[in-house]
């Protein structure tokens, strides 16, 4: 199988990270200080791996989709994305009916927190990945696979997309041009289910807690690059948090099954948490590297921007975030959270490292934590549909989580939408403009400004909301 994107530009040197991100509803986590503290709201973070920003269709060709309404032609093919940091990725679209947004920041995702999660023919979308373009770019193999008398590399794209949403989206997708469909057909036959790709770049878990002189960990790197850069905490030098080995010693870089600790010194009374009066602290960690991105993986978009499906990647640049907490007494909570498409919701875990029980109020509901265990609390949410809860506990315990639930694949093509597939094409990697609508890519919708508005603005979850608790009892030290 012949690297797609060997003619993408290599990052070079050491990259820098994008001071902002718009992923905040993925993942975050936090850490409490400690009992008496003031609040330690942790800084939201993603699952970890590239964050990119899209950049429009790029090789592309033209299809039908035959819906009850009638048909409608729409563009079909390649995305192109701008890695933060360096780096170039294309992607394939796997939600057909949903608009592109223009600009969309775009995270690697965790196939669980998008439709792709619940779709049992996932795994054949990642076989088409693997075996046409551009991961194939000997466009005259691929033609002989299919039965085709040629492919031009628009055709194979076009070919490749009907393919994925017949099984993404289950639609009932044609390409245009005949050798385009016959690639499709090859395509949709011949898939077999391959399982998912893993991160290329992600820290477990992404927050700890414990006492202070005690090893808070591990924090275990999971990574395709051969090495990452491990970057200590900011203010390393006065608080004299380290980041160590199993062995004591002190990392600055690790590689794919590396368990990092935060060695945090036991008479160390918490950094800006003690400056409050409080009795321990917080820190954070990250890891970095330069890899490419494992075909297959999905990358959502907090915007409600259609997910996209890796297809090819250039060397780019990954980062991952882990934070860690600590107090000498009392409950001590580490908070994650991440979308769950399986049960419609948000899964928000708490551990508790701490010799007292941690209560914590969330969507009107009270729980408790027992010291040395964790729970999962999954908070139902609405489809499409924006949100912004808080948890808040003990001596002004508070924690955020916003973002948009994307886990379906749904809605219908309207007149309009096929309107703007007639208008002039988004820029070929030849050169020209786009249009100054949305990407007029794949799929679409006319209600694309209330989509955006309503991912951006701030929905506030009713107390009705069903809470459905699981418990996971783990020993303390685990």
């Amino acid at each position: 199988m012949l690297a797609a994107l060997s003619g993408f530009r290599r990052s070079t040197g050491p990259a820098r990270l994008a001071a902002a991100t718009t992923m905040s509803g993925l993942v975050a986590a936090g850490v409490l200080s400690g009992a008496g503290t003031a609040a330690a709201e942790g800084r939201p973070q993603t699952q970890g791996g590239a964050t990119a920003t899209i950049n429009g269709l790029k090789t592309y060709g033209e299809a039908v989709i035959h819906e009850d309404g009638g048909d409608q032609q729409v563009s079909a093919g390649l995305f192109e994305m701008s890695v933060d940091g360096g780096g170039t990725l294309q992607t394939y679209c796997v939600d057909l009916h949903n608009p592109t947004q223009r600009d969309a920041r775009y995270q690697e995702t965790p196939w669980s927190g998008t439709s792709l999660g619940t779709n049992k023919d996932a795994g054949r979308i990642r076989w088409i990945l693997q075996n046409s373009y551009p991961q194939v770019n000997d466009l005259a193999a691929l033609a002989r696979r299919a039965g085709t008398s040629g492919l031009t590399e628009q055709d194979a794209a076009a070919g490749t997309q009907v393919a994925i949403w017949r099984y993404s989206d289950g639609a009932k997708v044609d390409a245009v041009d005949p050798q385009a469909e016959k690639l499709a057909d090859y395509l949709e036959k011949s898939a077999r289910s391959v399982a998912e790709p893993r991160a290329s770049l992600s820290l477990d878990p992404p927050a700890v807690s414990g006492r202070p002189g005690d090893l808070l960990g591990p924090v275990t790197v999971h990574t395709n690059a051969d090495a990452v850069t491990v970057s200590p905490p900011a203010d390393a030098a006065t608080s004299g948090v380290r980041i160590i080995d199993g062995t004591g010693k002190a990392v600055t870089s690790a590689k794919n099954g590396s368990k990092l600790y935060f060695d945090v010194p036991d008479d160390e009374a918490g950094g800006a948490a003690h400056a409050s009066g409080g009795g321990g602290g917080t820190a954070e960690l990250t890891v970095q590297a330069s890899t490419t991105v494992p075909v297959g993986r999905a990358f959502a978009s907090e915007s409600r921007s259609q997910t996209q499906i890796l297809a090819g990647s250039s060397e780019s640049t990954v980062s991952a975030t882990a934070t860690a907490g600590w107090a000498a007494e009392g409950a001590i909570p580490a908070v994650s959270a991440r979308k769950n498409c399986a049960k419609g919701g948000v899964d928000v875990t708490a551990a508790n490292k701490g010799d007292e029980p941690f209560t914590f109020r969330l969507m009107g509901a009270e729980h408790t934590i027992p010291a040395g265990a964790s729970r999962t609390v999954t908070v139902p949410l609405q489809e499409d549909r924006a949100y912004d809860f808080t948890i808040t506990g003990p001596h002004g315990f508070s924690h955020r989580f916003t973002g948009v639930l994307d886990c379906k694949t749904q809605g219908a093509i309207s007149t309009e939408t096929a309107q703007l597939h007639t208008e002039p094409s988004p820029a070929t990697v030849g050169g020209g403009t786009a249009p100054d609508t949305n990407l007029a890519a794949t799929g679409g919708s006319a209600i694309t400004p209330l989509i955006a508005g309503v991912a951006i603005g701030l929905v506030v979850i009713g107390g009705a909301v069903l809470i459905v608790l699981r418990k996971k009892e783990t020993p303390p030290g685990a």
